[in-house]
């Protein structure tokens, strides 16, 4: 037992290491660097400048936009997780993979696909001018960031939600239809309640990448539009600022964390 109990630490050293290094360190980075000044005394200054107007507009608008891009996501997920549960993937699995296959293609490529459709001269208005119908201005505007959340996004809420529903016992469906539950009934008191552990960990999953996302506001909301992302990305590589840049990681490492407990009680209930 002993010697088994010694086997598995040294099989999990190699994980260990590379948490220490790739995870525990940046953070520590970051708290360090964020609650510190030049001189390396303690403040809060960092922290409170979220409070600044330019700051908190940018905030306000990251969480703005994951709220939006989430709830579609929601919308779109839902659905074709339930028809997708509904077909009993078996040999039909390849039906699954196609989407998540947009997930194997680099992120980078896969926004830049999108700058190529939604720009002025892009292929959007191009197809637009053929049928003689007047061009939309999509890129550098929020609908633009949003459009580019959701498609990279979109996976992650649909994968959760869809393994929810498939685990649900026909049973209990057809036990809720026997009693005399109609079917928006079935699907509001048991289909809905059975999913909810799916959909907290969908809403998790694209919520916090959306949130905390740099690179495609910046692809596709250009100099215009700047999210908190945006904000911080320029604070460490512009200003270099790590302090303030830092700072503000704090604050948005306080919305994970706030995810994160929402999401152990979750599971907790799911398994009582």
């Amino acid at each position: 037992m002993l010697k088994s109990a010694k086997t598995s630490r040294l099989l999990a050293s190699p994980y260990l290491a590379w948490a220490f290094i790739f995870i525990l360190v940046p953070l520590g980075m970051i708290l360090y660097y964020g609650l510190t000044d030049d001189a390396g005394a303690f403040t809060l200054q960092n922290i409170t400048y979220i409070a600044k107007p330019a700051y908190f507009k940018s905030l306000l608008l990251a969480l703005e936009l994951g709220v939006i891009s989430t709830v579609i996501c929601f919308l779109l997920a839902y659905p074709l997780g339930m028809i997708l549960a509904g077909m009993k993937l078996g040999r039909h699995e390849f039906i699954l993979t196609l989407f998540i296959l947009p997930m194997w293609m680099n992120f980078l490529l896969r926004t830049l696909t999108w700058m190529t459709l939604l720009e002025r001269k892009g292929v959007l208005n191009d197809i637009l001018g053929l049928l003689h119908l007047p061009p939309v201005y999509i890129i550098n505007t929020p609908a633009a960031i949003v459009i580019g959340m959701v498609y990279n996004f979109l996976p992650f809420m649909i994968l959760p939600i869809y393994n929810s529903l498939s685990k649900i016992d026909d049973n209990v469906i057809n036990a809720a239809r026997d009693l005399g539950a109609d079917p928006l009934q079935t699907f509001l008191r048991v289909t809905l309640p059975l999913s909810v552990p799916g959909i907290i960990s969908g809403i998790t999953m694209v919520f916090i990448p959306a949130l905390t996302t740099f690179a495609i506001s910046a692809m596709l909301g250009g100099s215009k539009v700047l999210l908190i992302g945006n904000v911080i990305e320029q604070e460490f590589t512009v200003a270099y600022d790590w302090h303030l840049g830092s700072g503000m990681s704090i604050i948005l490492m306080l919305f994970i964390l706030i995810n994160m407990v929402i999401s152990s009680v979750s599971d907790r209930k799911e398994a009582g």
